[in-house]
C-alpha cells in the first residue's frame, strides 16, 4: 500500500503548480475533490491521452437519488474532458450488500428485483452520459458477467489470500458496524474484497486505470489498487470525493417527505425543483458549482447576493439542476408553476395532480384522505398534525377542523381543488366523470 496516498499529501507537478490536465482543474475548480492516491502520476496520465474510469453503483432499488449526483456529475465530468467512462452495476455485488454506512444488512433482492433496478438506473445515466462504441463513450458493465461464474475455492487462494483480517477490520465501514455493535455478516464481510477484484477485471477487460467514489469507498479502493499491482504489475489510481451533507449536516438524498429520486415518475419534476429551491443559504454556492454547468464568474456572482436576492440564486440552482436530470422544458416549466403558485397565488397549473371522481365530491371527501392521496402526508396521523398546527390549506385558506370534506363548493373556477402544507408544498385535485 505504500504508493497510495491522499491528495493533501501527494507531491509532484499537479499539487506544486495545479494539474495540467483538463479534468483534474475541472475537478479541482468545482470542488470534487477529497483525496487522490497518485495525483501527479493521474494527470500525467489524463494529459497523454483518454483514460478509462469507473464509479460502481449497485442495483437496490429501480432508481438513484440525489445522494449519487455527485458521482454521477465526476463521471459526467470525465467524458466532457475527453475521457471514458464506465457505469459498473453490481449485478453480482448487489447479492452481497455493501456495509459502507450501514447499520444493518440490506434485504437480499431476487434475480428479477435486481435486473428491474438495472434497466431503471440505465435510464438516469442516459440523462447524464452519452453511451455508444466511440473512444470516450460511456458504456455500462455488469459485474455479474464475471463474478457469478468465480469458483470459490480458487478465488480464495488467488485473490483472498493477498487480504488480511487485520486490515480489514480497520476499513470505515467494518469498524463502524462493530463500534456500534451492530452485526456484520460474513456475505458483506465479502463485499471489499469483491469489490477490489472489480478495479482488476475492469482493468484486465477495459483497460480502466481510474476508480472514483465517496470517500466511504476510499478503503475499497486501495484495496483494488494493491490487488492489481500485486496480480498484474498494473498502476491504476483512486480518487474520491466527500460524502456530500447539507450546511446544518443533513444527508444529501433524504428529506422528510423521502428519498429525491432522479426517476421523474419516482419523483415529479416540480418536486425536484422545489427540492433545490429549497437550499440553504450557505450551500447554494457550493451546490452550484458542483450540480449546475455555469461559468465559474456566473456562480461567483449568485453566491454573492445577500439577503432575499439570495433566492434568485437558489431559483437557478433549481433550474439548473431540474434541467440536467429532466431537460430544459421540464425545468422552465416548473419554475413557471412556482412563479405562478408563490408570486402570483395562480393554482399553476404544473403542480402534482391527483385525478377524484366527482362522485367522491360529491359523498364529501375526507380533509385528511385528501391530504394523504395528494402525497402531501404519509398519513392521517401526519395530516391531522399539520391541521392542527396551523400548516394546512385548502384553495390558499387555512383549515383548522380536521373532521372537514372537500365538496363540489370547493373546485375553483380552474376545475381543480388546490392543497397545500406549509409555504413550499402543494398538490391539486382534479374532479374527473
Amino acid at each position: 500500500m505504500s504508493k497510495t496516498r491522499s491528495a493533501a499529501a501527494s507531491a509532484g507537478p499537479a499539487r506544486r503548480g495545479g494539474p495540467k490536465s483538463d479534468f483534474l482543474k475541472v475537478l479541482h475548480e468545482r470542488g470534487y475533490v477529497h483525496q487522490c492516491t497518485d495525483e501527479a502520476g493521474l494527470d500525467a496520465a489524463a494529459l497523454k491521452g483518454p483514460i478509462t474510469a469507473y464509479i460502481g453503483f449497485d442495483c437496490t432499488a429501480p432508481s438513484l437519488h440525489v445522494g449519487s449526483l455527485l458521482a454521477i456529475m465526476m463521471l459526467r465530468k470525465l467524458q466532457q474532458t475527453g475521457h471514458k467512462p464506465i457505469v459498473l452495476m453490481g449485478g453480482g455485488t448487489t447479492r452481497v450488500g455493501d456495509p459502507s454506512g450501514k447499520d444493518e444488512s440490506r434485504r437480499l433482492l431476487s434475480d428479477e428485483e435486481i435486473a428491474a433496478n438495472m434497466a431503471g438506473i440505465r435510464t438516469v445515466f442516459e440523462r447524464f452520459l452519452t453511451f455508444g462504441d466511440g473512444p470516450t463513450d460511456a458504456v455500462m458493465v455488469d459485474n455479474a458477467d464475471w463474478l457469478l461464474d468465480l469458483r470459490y475455492i480458487p478465488f480464495l487462494r488467488d485473490v483472498g489470500r493477498h487480504f488480511t483480517v487485520n486490515r480489514m477490520l480497520t476499513f470505515e465501514s467494518v469498524r463502524l458496524r462493530l463500534e456500534r455493535e451492530q452485526p456484520l455478516s460474513f456475505l458483506e464481510f465479502n463485499y471489499m474484497i469483491l469489490q477490489a477484484y472489480d478495479f482488476v477485471e475492469l482493468w484486465r477487460r477495459m483497460g480502466c486505470v481510474l476508480q472514483m467514489g465517496g470517500s466511504d469507498q476510499w478503503g475499497n479502493i486501495v484495496s483494488g489498487i494493491d490487488l492489481a499491482r500485486r496480480l498484474e504489475g498494473a498502476e491504476l489510481y483512486g480518487l474520491t470525493t466527500s460524502l456530500l451533507t447539507t450546511a446544518s449536516g443533513a444527508k444529501m438524498g433524504k428529506t422528510a417527505a423521502g428519498a429525491v429520486w432522479l426517476d421523474p415518475d419516482m419523483l415529479s419534476p416540480w418536486d425536484y425543483w422545489q427540492y433545490w429551491r429549497n437550499t440553504e443559504d450557505a450551500d447554494v454556492g457550493r451546490f452550484l458549482r458542483l450540480f449546475t454547468e455555469l461559468p465559474l464568474e456566473e456562480i461567483a456572482r449568485l453566491e454573492a447576493l445577500e439577503g432575499a436576492e439570495l433566492n434568485e440564486a437558489k431559483k437557478v440552482l433549481a433550474t439548473e439542476a431540474t434541467a440536467m436530470a429532466h431537460g430544459r422544458e421540464a425545468a422552465e416549466k416548473a419554475a413557471e408553476t412556482a412563479r405562478r403558485t408563490f408570486e402570483q397565488g395562480a393554482a399553476g397549473e404544473g403542480l402534482p395532480t391527483v385525478e377524484l371522481p366527482r362522485a367522491e365530491l360529491e359523498k364529501g371527501f375526507g380533509l385528511l384522505t385528501a391530504f394523504v392521496a395528494a402525497g402531501l402526508a404519509k398519513s392521517n396521523g401526519e395530516a391531522r398534525r399539520h391541521i392542527k398546527g396551523g400548516g394546512a390549506r385548502v384553495n390558499d385558506a387555512p383549515v383548522r377542523d380536521e373532521r372537514a370534506v372537500l365538496t363540489p363548493e370547493d373546485v375553483t373556477e380552474a376545475g381543480v381543488i388546490k392543497l397545500s402544507i406549509g409555504k413550499k408544498r402543494h398538490a391539486l385535485i382534479r374532479p374527473i366523470g
